[in-house]
């Protein structure tokens, strides 16, 4: 028994050597391509790049402008917005580093959601022509230009709405349509109950979930209460004044932004078969409660394995086919982006500041023009 210990104890520690050593090796060797783009291109454009983790090391460079292939679109971009994935993916936390680079971003390019004009195609691509105003998610989107594939998440663009608005669509729009409508299995004359509806996804989670019929409650501060109400909110709770938990209301869905109530105060409040959609973490930034709220998320998810009433997560997923339900709400009507505030590109990282502060109502647009 006393050599079984002593190998085990030997192999533990092999391990955990061997391991030691590949984060020192991962670490320092740990590089991105900075140093290639530092050299002055043939054919310049401005974009914002990431070659050190922190907002604060963002940077605005001239890149060569890309070309399309045969199956992309070339698309001049007018405008772009900040999402609290991006200053995750920019902090770099020691969790992410394995994949997103341990000592730099692998990935140096800013951004996803974009909106503006195609200015060419591939010789294989039908459904777009220069000129068309168009929006979508693509890394990199912070820029003067990038290319998209045709077939992935790129739209034509409603024409009631701004290109600031547009920009601002994709992943906000997504995670709120995917998470009401996939996730909390939304029906009309449900009562929905969306905890932090002022946000960047709340206030498209309050006006996605009308256009399904729903019922809506919106929960917000004060200042934030004549906002919800204009997006078509049925009712309002103000959180710095009523606990939303501490009611005989009973919802079908609390669509929860903020995860700052627990698993059995939640409960309460839900119908019987009632879905508690986990979908963030009080906004952008990383704050003291933001890793208690994460791991909460999950224990909140798997706890509800043993009730009739379920707590869901998810990951948002950039499709063609839902930025085109987004399109014909927006173009009907039904949904307007709401934007908080807009800068210019040279001014990303005060964008990215404003965000994280995470009192921002509705989303952050950065423009190139």
């Amino acid at each position: 028994m006393k050599r079984v210990i002593k190998w085990t104890i030997r192999l533990i520690l092999l391990a955990l050597l061997g391991w030691a050593s590949w984060l020192f090796y991962a670490y320092w060797t740990s590089t991105n391509d900075c140093d290639q783009s530092a050299v002055a291109p043939p054919n310049p454009m401005k974009a914002i790049v990431s070659c050190e983790y922190g907002a604060a090391n963002l940077q605005l460079r001239e890149l060569e402008k890309p070309a399309p292939l045969d199956n992309e679109v070339l698309v001049r971009v007018r405008a772009a917005s900040i999402n609290p994935v991006d200053g995750h993916m920019i902090r770099g936390s020691w969790l992410m580093r394995p994949m997103s680079g341990m000592r730099k971003p692998k990935n140096t390019r800013f951004g996803t959601d974009f909106s503006g004009m195609v200015e060419a195609v591939g010789k294989n691509v039908t459904k777009f022509k220069p000129g068309d105003e168009v929006f979508g998610a693509k890394n990199g989107a912070v820029a003067d230009y990038i290319c998209v594939k045709a077939d992935r998440a790129i739209v034509m663009k409603p024409n009631n709405i701004t290109f600031e608005q547009a920009g601002s669509v994709a992943v906000a729009g997504l995670t709120a349509l995917q998470g009401l409508r996939d996730k909390g299995r939304i029906q009309a004359g449900q009562k929905v109950l969306i905890n932090g509806a002022s946000g960047g996804v709340g206030t498209f989670a309050v006006q996605i979930a009308k256009s399904f019929g729903a019922e809506v409650t919106g929960v917000c501060s004060t200042h934030n209460v004549d906002l919800v109400k204009s997006i078509g909110a049925d009712h309002i709770i103000d959180y710095t004044r009523q606990d939303f938990t501490r009611t005989d209301q009973r919802y079908d869905m609390i669509y929860d932004l903020v995860g700052n109530h627990s698993f059995s105060e939640r409960r309460q409040i839900l119908t019987p078969n009632g879905i508690c959609v986990l979908a963030g973490i009080g906004g952008a930034g990383f704050h003291p409660e933001s890793g208690g709220r994460i791991l909460g998320n999950f224990k909140d998810a798997f706890q509800s394995n043993f009730t009739s009433q379920k707590f869901v997560f998810y990951i948002a997923k950039l499709t063609k086919d839902d930025l085109t339900v987004l399109r014909d709400l927006m173009q009907s009507g039904k949904v307007a982006p709401v934007i908080d505030r807009t800068y210019k590109i040279s001014q990303t990282q005060d964008a990215v500041r404003y965000l994280e502060e995470g009192h921002a109502r509705g989303k952050v647009v950065v423009t190139t023009e």
